[in-house]
């Protein structure tokens, strides 16, 4: 196989576990081409060159725009903050190369749609981070529900909570902006949850929603002054699928004690099945059938059984983490950029939970009903 060029762009959290992730993809899964990982950048020269040398990359640069052009780079990997993802993906995409890209795609729909026609036109694979749709889990949960397992799909209820801006004490930051964020939990948190509603119901037809901004103004670092917060802390929507099931999508960024908290129940005509991230290697799931006395709620733990967890350990038990999801996210658009079966999301795939996310946005503003 060819071997693939990589420049990263971002050293961050979500940029340390794309280099971890391109680093083991193939020593886990083997069938695929060798990553050079080639070119890192980020803002200031000292931390590009610390953070090229933590994550094994050859060169390191401040200037992305020349990164991103460079002969030797066939992959671009995107996990700068929302605001740069528009800019820097459409250059690597005119200049031919493949984009990994974070989510949110960027910051209005308007230029996610840019960057969606972009990819189809210069003909480039692209990848959104949704790595929790690549969950040894949630894929078998796919299966169940596509062998009838709880019969018709009547309902979804799904909420994602976490607390990282529930202390009204935390400085004031870019995430508090439009400009610079764009939308608030529903762009960092809600998303994700639109993914995995999108995997196992289909598309959402149309939605009505509110919104609110919990904490309206936070201090500004080092000033005895506040600042205005401009995006939503909580999110809420009331929504119809096309396949005419109801549902709900609840979302948090100031709920306390929550730190991951991305759970979902799909409510079918025979039975359910429930899920929790924060127990990401586990289902639950209720038949209504056999005797009434012992019937329940019974725990599916993902194993070998559940490809392709068996490609990273032999035993049901020892447990996938959030990093071995991402590694099977970059395995499968390493296999597509290869000639393999095409992976999912791409940023055609992940348009419409973009859409999502924004008309909630909308509808709060308006107080209608948005039909997508």
């Amino acid at each position: 196989m060819k071997t693939l060029g990589l420049a990263l762009i971002g050293t961050g959290y979500m940029g340390k576990a794309h280099a971890l992730a391109y680093r083991a993809a193939r020593a886990v899964f083997g069938d695929l081409p060798e990553v050079r990982l080639m070119w890192l950048c980020d803002q200031t020269d000292d931390l590009a060159h610390k953070m090229a040398d933590q994550f094994g990359f050859q060169h390191a640069t401040t200037d992305w725009r020349a990164m991103v052009r460079a002969e030797e780079v066939d992959i671009v990997s995107i996990t700068s903050p929302n605001a740069f993802h528009y800019e820097m993906a459409l250059a690597a995409i005119e200049a031919g190369k493949h984009v990994h890209c974070e989510k949110p795609l960027s910051l209005t729909l308007d230029q996610a749609r840019a960057m969606e026609e972009a990819a189809r036109k210069h003909g480039v694979k692209t990848m959104v981070g949704y790595n929790y749709t690549h969950n040894p889990a949630f894929r078998h949960a796919q299966r169940l529900i596509a062998e009838g397992a709880i019969g018709d799909l009547v309902h979804f209820r799904g909420w994602v909570d976490e607390d990282y801006q529930a202390d009204p004490d935390l400085p004031w930051s870019w995430r508090a902006t439009r400009t610079q964020a764009g939308l608030g939990t529903l762009g960092d948190l809600g998303c994700h949850l639109v993914s995995l509603a999108y995997g196992l119901m289909g598309p959402i037809d149309s939605l009505i929603a509110d919104t609110q901004i919990i904490h309206t103004t936070r201090p500004v670092a080092n000033s005895d002054t506040r600042a205005a917060v401009e995006n939503e802390d909580t999110a809420s929507a009331i929504v119809r699928f096309a396949s005419g099931a109801q549902g709900t999508l609840c979302t948090s960024r100031s709920a306390w004690g929550r730190k991951n908290r991305l759970d979902w129940e799909v409510h079918g005509t025979k039975g359910m099945i429930t899920f929790a991230q924060e127990r990401l290697n586990e289902l639950q799931i209720y038949q209504n059938e056999g005797p009434v006395a012992q019937q329940g709620f019974r725990t599916i733990l993902t194993g070998p059984a559940h490809a392709p967890y068996g490609d990273f350990c032999p035993a049901a038990g020892h447990q996938l983490g959030f990093g071995d999801l991402k590694t099977i996210e970059v395995a499968a658009f390493l296999r597509w950029i290869a000639g393999g079966p095409q992976s999912a999301p791409s940023f055609t795939d992940a348009l419409p939970f973009e859409a999502v996310i924004h008309a909630i946005d909308a509808s709060a503003r308006s107080g209608q009903r948005i039909t997508l």
